[in-house]
């Protein structure tokens, strides 16, 4: 696909998004802090995207990223048997555009989250782990500046960490991702920004899943 076309299928994609929500160019800049100049740019055409202006609209839209990069051009295909689910098609998008962009070396699989995940679980538990969490959460989740499903089960996952009477079990599972949101182990650093907190993102929908297969269990 031309680089003109491509331009005029994500000011499309945009222009739906925002009348659907009955959202202006202005009340968007407002939200995502990018300068109104600069969205009817590329809206129309005039100015290529890039890409953490695809995050912060994806972000602010309540659309998947994917979809955005997918409008503007990058190839995020996933052959079928690769699409188990959300989380795995996540993932293979996210290596496809760090692979393209030549962002980091290794690969970028759940196994490397989980491995870390799993590594935070036990130091939840104890005194030092907890303190991290209630003195850096804050002030980290603050400095993401952001909204969406993402932010809201971080904070979520935080207020039901604080709480006295849960089990140590579930204290484990929610302080390992909010230990590996706000420490910088991160498979793909803060710094390689869009991307720098999908991993983080998928932390958190990897715990998740933990805690419903327990509750299911229970």
């Amino acid at each position: 696909m031309s680089e003109s076309k491509i331009n005029e299928t994500l000011g499309v994609t945009l222009t739906s998004l925002l009348k659907s929500r009955s959202f202006s160019m202005r009340k968007l800049s407002s939200l995502t802090g990018i300068d109104t100049a600069t969205i009817s740019r590329i809206i129309s055409g005039k100015q290529k995207a890039r890409l953490h202006h695809l995050e912060t609209f994806a972000l602010h839209l309540g659309v998947p990223t994917a979809q955005l990069f997918q409008a503007a051009g990058f190839d995020i295909s996933v052959p079928q048997d690769e699409r188990q689910s959300d989380i795995y098609t996540s993932i293979s998008s996210v290596q496809k555009i760090l692979q393209s962009s030549n962002f980091i070396d290794h690969q970028f699989t759940a196994e490397l989250v989980q491995k870390e995940l799993s590594k935070y679980e036990q130091y939840a538990l104890t005194e030092e782990g907890k303190q991290i969490i209630i003195d850096d959460f804050p002030t980290k989740f603050a400095s993401v500046n952001g909204a969406g499903p993402f932010i809201d089960r971080l904070k979520q996952m935080y207020l039901q960490f604080c709480e006295n009477d849960i089990t140590s079990e579930r204290r484990a599972l929610l302080g390992s991702a909010l230990l590996y949101f706000v420490m910088s182990a991160d498979i793909i650093p803060d710094y390689v920004f869009p991307l720098g907190y999908l991993d983080d993102a998928i932390a958190v929908q990897l715990v998740l899943d933990r805690l419903k297969q327990s509750e299911d269990m229970a």
